[in-house]
């Protein structure tokens, strides 16, 4: 179990690590990194499942995934409408 917990760590780790390249090299584009990190969220998901022994397609993972898009995607909508 220990094991378990410390691999599931390190995947969190790596995708953090990941999220925050993403972030700090598109940090000039407004939500231009969005589809990355929906990417690297959607791996990390899936990654964890594996560890546990459930198996998540990526459709499933996307579903999880897409309220987060959702808002994202939203928020530079109105931020483009309003300036």
């Amino acid at each position: 179990m220990a094991n378990r917990n410390s691999k599931a760590h390190g995947v969190i780790h790596v995708a953090s690590l990941a999220a925050a390249s993403v972030g700090a090299g598109l940090a000039q584009i407004p939500g231009s990194d969005a589809p990355l990190l929906t990417g690297i969220q959607a791996t990390m998901i899936i990654g964890i499942a594996d560890l546990h022994g459930v198996s998540i397609g990526k459709a499933a993972a996307a579903k999880l995934i897409l309220p987060f898009s959702a808002m994202v995607g939203g928020r530079a909508l109105s931020q483009l409408l309003v300036g």
